[in-house]
């Protein structure tokens, strides 16, 4: 018996205002995501891969169609209850860091875990490992401010990973990195997902990048599509 897919999308639809006319960016989109597999979602700028990314998550809410995640329905969940799910299973590495400039490295790592009920001895230290292991352990007393962009978006990256979920949503998670960085980055994603079995879902313009996915996803015309190499 085939297992249920991770991630079911169906019939996905989502419009934008402009003035008084409304344009559809996700217009009838259906995908489904294995668990533990690695997914790249390619498209030009402009073309919608965000605004799905921000639907998976929950953090926006579609016109029509339904989002299945682990066997649970979010769009029949209310905007607090997409909120805590969010938090306890999904990992979402942004486009531009959101990073909080307040808090040090470490305690931007930290947070999700106490949201979760989870910050102790052990998170600090799964923390800290994931700090190690992206290369920024000598950093986890800096803000934000002080560090360069690919280190941000490493963090970023830490900050998503830190609560162990089991999907990772990622908006062009190695824009900000030099190439030797984003590999790195790579090879530490495909470790969490043989590893940890997280299912990725991951957009990029890089055709070398997407290259290293299980599966290439294209998003065109407001229609996803396996993308034909």
């Amino acid at each position: 018996m085939q297992a249920a897919p991770h991630v079911l999308v169906e019939g996905l639809v989502k419009h934008f205002r402009e003035g008084v006319r409304s344009h559809a960016v996700i217009d009838g989109i259906s995908l489904q995501l294995r668990r533990g597999e690695f997914v790249a979602l390619v498209g030009r700028s402009g073309s919608g891969k965000s605004t799905l990314l921000n639907l998976l998550s929950g953090i926006e809410v579609p016109d029509a169609g339904r989002i299945i995640i682990d066997g649970r329905e979010l769009t029949g969940l209310s905007e607090r209850e997409r909120t805590l799910f969010r938090r306890r299973h999904i990992g979402f590495v942004f486009q531009f860091f959101n990073l909080l400039p307040t808090l040090t490295v470490l305690d931007n790592l930290l947070l999700p875990l106490a949201l979760n009920r989870a910050a102790d001895v052990d998170a600090t230290q799964r923390a800290l490992g994931v700090l190690t292991e992206l290369g920024l352990a000598s950093r986890i007393n800096s803000y934000p401010d002080v560090l360069s962009g690919g280190e941000q978006q490493r963090v970023a990256i830490a900050r998503a990973l830190v609560h162990r979920p089991a999907l990772l949503l990622a908006d062009e998670p190695t824009g900000n990195l030099d190439t030797e960085t984003g590999a790195e980055v790579m090879a530490f994603f495909q470790r969490q997902v043989c590893e940890a079995g997280l299912t990725v879902l991951m957009v990029t313009h890089s055709a070398e990048l997407a290259a290293r996915a299980d599966r290439v996803l294209a998003l065109r015309d407001s229609k996803v599509s396996e993308a034909v190499s």
